[in-house]
């Protein structure tokens, strides 16, 4: 057990009652409080690329990080750790103790729903982020949770599917992550939905061993929300903290258990004692440290890093010479696709969070250009989404305020609360109203700002009957799709809309009337809202090819959506939706200089790329990604990113393809092969390589990469090199260190990732660069000792700025220079 003095003496005050009944949550997002031992309420709050807070919809806003993808792709830990400062902030703002991320799962294949919410392929990679996001949050007093151990590298059947990995697998590649953040001083750790080699993870010996036991873990592991689904397998696991509250199957079937002797009450005083030193990280006792302060930022600075941070993040995948294209009189920039009209800043699930605005491709290219050098045409149907009805349109009847007032009715009709929120988009869960609600109605009054045609309507799963000035305008139950799943319907939930002739500043009243489908929690989300409209599909598509004709340069920003790349479900495949592919190449075959922009969390299939001038690939990049895109393109910023996950070419090629179970397991068959790995491995058997290799990225300079030279310090390896800037302007470049082991007497990757830094540099300015290798890097997991051992004599290490770089290769023994 801990041996704290605090935490022991507080203990003695507790009854077994009182310890277990801090092991559940009070709430969805809130921890018991204790009085007897000066204990408030811990807040948890999901946190990947933002602080949500308890709000599920935008009552409550927060800034709108770049997805973990497009963080990781600028190879850049002084990056993470400004965002993790940022994190820290909107945390405390929020009253938040516990942020619920980073994501360190890896992208095991392409088609991983939550692909865009995790960082890379390659373990060490992800570490390392990993490992800074921790430093940088808790360093403000702000616990941060590693999650989701382990192998939850998919969303299919996520609940049930059972990973089948190897001993030597787990360690080297998918524990390594959560080890590297343990190391650094990780305050909690998630179990996923998952089972491995047959357990699930809310009882797997892995909380134990390596967790706790070999690596030292002291923090909390918390499960993944309802993933606790067993008493005493559970109770006597590695596991903690079960989520959420205040139900779940510990409270008093583990009290009674523990009376019986099945479960050890020294379990429960540990698991309560680890609880207890969470407290005292996070100021949460008041006999512990205070909460630490942190200074609140402003809107200037949060969107002043963003907007850098997003297009560090950004890809150049190809250039001609197109790009930069710095603004100029006369100069016509035709914006083409629907992605620019509504961007893509961020994911489906739990991760996404509610900023208070998003900023446009259109919008940052208009800004950066000048409205009238912009022309834009949508090129293809809007996606079939409703869009939750804005403030600035929306007013409360009652007091002519900005927002949509909501009423909770009992069964006698009867208003009980009311409340009145920003926009047509309500979410809640957890609230006890909603039990007691017989019907919820949203009523608002709505100022068009144009005339004609309005596809006004609702979304949600439930009853609903919607009015319009009074006059019934739709009405019917939906719910999920026969055979469908759930979180796909309530991450897009079905609508009803109907078509209404509608005069500019003619204001009309709005009444939905939404009888919730609880599913036996108390959670209800609804959307109040409108259809993007569309002309005839033909001319449409020829307006934005003629556009593209007569513009100087053609910009076509295509993508997904948070309803295809979500939490919940994996990607059936990767390309593009309907039309995307086409529209770039008709755009391209009349404009010789038509960058195309890719807003995708994840690869997509780009069978256009060599017929562009340009490809950026912009990722889901937060709330500034139009801004941050302008600066890329015109040049006041360069494109910073490198790939952190291999782009194919087809489908075909994907050498880890499989995400669904059969007969409920996933075998991991690729073993130490994934990602590059995988590539590496295909390649050398005479298979085709990616379109766009691990690591690989352009930019607006040039490079002169010199030969390395190699020290130690202390049991380091670290790689020396002169790099110098030989091109026209300010760069930024990646040097990334590969190991292998030709020859080897143990199975290894062609080729793997041991260390990485970035390098910037003025016009003609030469800088050293460094790279500490760790002893870890050289280490392979022995499956007989069951332990950490170096194979004696040389590897080959490559300084390259890609995978598929030939770069500068020298050997390296570590034993000789440790």
């Amino acid at each position: 057990m801990l041996a704290s003095p605090l935490v022991t003496a507080l203990l003695e005050r507790l009854t077994l009652e009182q310890k277990v009944r801090l092991l559940t949550g009070a709430s969805l997002w809130t921890l018991h409080d204790e009085p007897a031992v000066g204990l408030r309420p811990i807040v948890v709050s999901d946190g990947p690329t933002g602080v949500r807070g308890a709000a599920l919809d935008d009552r409550d806003p927060s800034a709108s990080l770049p997805s973990a993808g497009c963080v990781c792709a600028t190879w850049d830990l002084d990056q993470v750790r400004r965002l993790g400062a940022l994190i820290a902030a909107e945390a405390r703002a929020k009253g938040v103790d516990v942020v619920l991320g980073p994501t360190v799962n890896l992208h095991r294949s392409p088609r991983g729903g939550r692909h865009f919410e995790a960082y890379s392929e390659d373990p060490h990679l992800t570490g390392e982020f990993g490992a800074a996001y921790v430093t940088a949050v808790q360093a403000h007093g702000v616990a941060t949770t590693a999650k989701h151990y382990v192998a939850n590298d998919s969303e299919t059947d996520r609940f049930t599917v059972d990973a089948r990995i190897d001993e030597r697998t787990l360690r080297e590649v998918y524990l390594a992550p959560f080890e590297r953040m343990v190391k650094e001083g990780a305050w909690l750790v998630m179990s996923a939905y998952n089972s491995v080699n047959g357990t699930t993870m809310t009882a797997n010996p892995l909380l134990r061993d390596p967790l706790k036991d070999e690596w030292g873990f002291d923090g909390v592991v918390v499960s993944d929300w309802m993933a606790v689904r067993d008493t005493e397998p559970s109770a006597t696991s590695g596991q903690d903290l079960a989520m959420p509250g205040p139900d779940g199957a510990w409270g008093d079937a583990l009290v009674e258990a523990v009376k019986a002797g099945r479960v050890p009450e020294d379990a429960i005083d540990e698991k309560v004692a680890r609880l207890l030193l969470l407290a005292s990280r996070v100021g949460a006792l008041e006999s512990g440290p205070a909460t630490v302060p942190v200074e609140p930022w402003d809107d200037t600075a949060i969107a002043g890093l963003l907007r850098e941070a997003a297009a560090d993040g950004m890809v150049l995948a190809r250039n001609n010479g197109t790009l930069p294209v710095p603004p100029r009189e006369g100069l016509i920039v035709g914006v083409i696709g629907q992605h620019a009209l509504r961007a893509r800043a961020q994911g489906g699930g739990s991760a996404s969070v509610f900023p208070r605005r998003v900023v446009t491709p259109l919008d940052g290219l208009r800004e950066a250009y000048g409205a009238d050098a912009i022309g834009f045409a949508p090129g293809l149907p809007p996606v079939d989404e409703l869009h939750p009805l804005a403030g600035g349109t929306v007013h409360d009847p009652l007091t002519g305020a900005q927002g949509v007032r909501v009423r909770y009715l009992d069964e006698d009709g009867e208003t009980f609360s009311e409340e009145v929120i920003p926009s047509g988009s309500f979410s809640s869960f957890g609230d006890a109203r909603l039990a007691r609600a017989a019907r919820i109605e949203l009523t608002t009054r709505f100022t068009p700002d144009r005339d004609g045609r309005h596809d006004l309507g609702f979304a949600g799963l439930g009853g609903f009957t919607f009015e319009v000035d009074g006059v019934a305008a739709g009405a019917g139950s939906l719910g999920v799709p026969e055979g469908g799943d759930f979180m796909a319907a309530l991450l897009n939930p079905p609508s009803r809309v109907a078509s209404h002739d509608l005069s500019r500043g003619r204001t009309v009243e709005l009444r939905l009337t939404y009888t919730p489908e609880l599913l036996g929690v108390p959670f209800a989300s609804v959307k109040l809202g409108f259809k993007d409209l569309f002309g005839d599909p033909e001319q449409e598509f020829r307006r934005a090819v003629e556009l593209a004709a007569a513009s100087d340069v053609a910009v076509v920003v295509v993508g997904t959506t948070e309803a295809i790349e979500s939490e919940g479900f994996d990607r059936p495949g990767l390309a593009l939706p309907d039309g995307q592919d086409e529209l770039v190449r008709r755009v391209a075959e009349v404009n010789p200089r038509t960058v195309v922009v890719v807003n995708s969390g994840a690869p997509v299939l780009m069978p256009w790329l060599d017929e562009a001038a340009a490809v950026v690939l912009a990722w889901f990049p937060g709330q500034e990604f139009g801004a941050a895109l302008a600066d890329v393109l015109t040049g006041a910023r360069e494109p910073g990113g490198r790939l952190p996950t291999t782009w194919p070419t087809r489908e075909e090629d994907v050498p880890v393809w499989e995400v669904t179970p059969d007969n409920g397991r996933l075998a991991y068959t690729e073993g130490l092969h994934l990602g590059y790995r995988a590539w590496l491995k295909r390649e050398a058997d005479g298979g085709n390589p990616p379109a766009l290799p691990f690591g690989s990225g352009l930019g607006y300079t040039t490079w002169q990469i010199g030969a390395p030279t190699l020290t130690t310090e202390g049991d380091r390896v670290v790689v020396l090199a002169e790099v110098t800037n030989t091109g026209a302007r300010h760069g930024k470049q990646v040097l990334q260190a590969y190991l292998s082991r030709p020859g080897s007497t143990v199975e290894r990757p062609v080729a793997w990732l041991a260390g990485f830094t970035t390098v910037r540099a003025d016009a003609g300015e030469r800088v050293r660069a460094r790279i500490a290798i760790a002893p870890r890097a050289f280490q392979h997991w022995d499956t007989e000792a069951h332990a950490w051992v170096t194979e004696p004599g040389a590897f080959t290490l490559r300084i390259a700025t890609s995978v598929a770089d030939p770069g500068h290769s020298v050997p390296v023994d570590p034993a000789a220079r440790g």
